[in-house]
């Protein structure tokens, strides 16, 4: 009897985090696009994860086109003092998500 694969808690995490809208940093590049709120609501809906754009299955990185321009989000991990990195299945671990120009990066 086959088994369903057992959902990844990092991607459920992460997931989690990037739908509340909390803690979300923007470059001055993406600040200056049009629509950025609606960029915003296109990174917390985001949905498309493949082995190609997602190969740990962590959802913690996509790519959104928006007006022209190419842009990433990615997800990091850090401590609560925003110090040092953090293990992201830790209770201690606090998520930021950054939303940036391809070309920032």
């Amino acid at each position: 009897m086959e088994t369903e694969p057992q959902p990844n808690p990092i991607a459920q995490r992460n997931d989690a985090f990037r739908r509340s809208g909390q803690d979300v940093m923007v470059t001055p590049g993406v600040r200056a696009l049009p629509d950025m709120l609606g960029l915003i609501h296109a990174v917390q809906t985001f949905d498309r994860f493949t082995p190609d754009n997602d190969p740990y299955g962590d959802h913690d990185f996509g790519i959104i086109g928006w007006h022209s321009e190419t842009t990433y989000w990615k997800i990091d991990y850090y401590d609560q003092a925003l110090k040092y990195g953090e293990d992201p299945l830790s209770p201690e671990c606090r998520r930021i998500l950054t939303i940036l120009l391809a070309s920032d990066y």
